[in-house]
């Protein structure tokens, strides 16, 4: 089943701040201020101690966000408090390497390969003891919530994921692939040298800030909503975790044999099995797969919708009524 949205933004501003008090959400003086998040909370989970924004009634269905490179937990800041108001416990954390979430030991091997990022959503579980919770992410974060409902369906109660099935594997990016779509992934190639290395570490705010503009063409997003963002880029270990994570997709990083079981089983490309919403903003410009490439990888209940009106790649801070909406249906499945 595919459907089209068209997104009035005017309107999202207007929903966003009926509902800020039920989201433990904050709003500056200024009538144009950007919306923030209440003080964010702070907890031990596996090899990390997390950052994490929460809003909502504690003992709501719990709803973990996740965000991807170079983006950040504002990335929801709009989709939060519209889940807040359903009566949902919203948790977003800042994924290693992001924000205020640092590693426990000077001495943890700064993996960013996908397993590791799909180990710490179980440890932030674990931690906040959430047996069960609806995952939604993109970028990254798509691709680690479908790692977690793919391979701990018992902890996943439903699924939503921008761009699809996102889980990937050593060997299939050893296949090359047609000269426009290799074109397409232009920075993971420069992050394969020290100088894309060396790059990034001194140009990371220009360089997130390129990415945001090809990846969502359409989206007119000013300085100040760059800016609240690309802080969460100065942790210490940021440079760190993407370089390795884009240097394992070409097999050119350093392993942990830790996550090998894990990385054998995602390697067979495992069917989800837990209801599932995929979404895609109609002016992604990102690479992306198509639906119909994906769509028999989902064995559940499951729909697919294109989101329109020149959504990019960050859908849910362009378009957060209808990513909310996509949490709220796939719910009640």
């Amino acid at each position: 089943m595919t459907a089209t949205f068209s997104i009035d933004r005017r309107r999202i501003l207007g929903a966003s701040l009926m509902t800020l008090a039920a989201a433990g959400l904050t709003m500056p003086r200024a009538a144009n201020a950007l919306s923030s998040f209440a003080p964010l909370k702070q907890v031990d989970a596996g090899v990390l101690n997390v950052a994490y924004a929460e809003a909502g009634p504690a003992d709501g269905p719990p709803v973990i966000l996740l965000h991807g490179w170079p983006y950040d937990i504002y990335a929801f800041v709009d989709v939060a408090p519209l889940l807040a108001a359903k009566g949902y416990r919203v948790l977003i954390p800042n994924l290693r390497g992001y924000g205020s979430t640092r590693f426990l030991s000077d001495a943890t091997f700064r993996n960013g390969q996908p397993a590791a990022l799909a180990v710490d959503v179980i440890d932030f579980m674990d931690a906040l003891k959430i047996r069960k919770a609806t995952l939604a992410g993109f970028d990254w974060g798509a691709r680690t919530a479908d790692i977690v409902a793919a391979l701990w369906p018992q902890r996943c109660k439903a699924l939503v994921a921008v761009s699809g099935y996102l889980i990937g594997n050593q060997e299939a990016g050893k296949m090359p692939l047609p000269p426009k779509a290799e074109l397409e992934w232009w920075y993971q190639y420069y992050f394969a040298t020290e100088r894309g290395r060396a790059g990034y570490e001194k140009y990371r705010r220009e360089f997130s800030k390129l990415i945001w503009q090809l990846a969502s063409p359409k989206w007119n997003f000013d300085d100040a909503t760059f800016d609240r963002s690309a802080a969460s880029f100065d942790n210490p270990d940021h440079v760190a975790i993407v370089i390795h994570n884009y240097r394992w997709r070409l097999s050119l990083a350093q392993l942990e044999s830790r996550y090998d079981d894990l990385e054998k089983r995602l390697a067979a490309a495992p069917v989800i099995t837990v209801p599932a919403n995929t979404i895609e903003g109609d002016a992604n410009g990102a690479p992306h797969p198509d639906p119909s490439a994906y769509a028999s990888k989902f064995s559940g209940r499951y729909s697919h919708r294109l989101i329109g009106g020149g959504i990019g790649h960050n859908l849910p801070q362009e378009a957060p009524q209808a990513f909310a909406d996509a949490i709220l249906e796939v719910d009640r499945y």
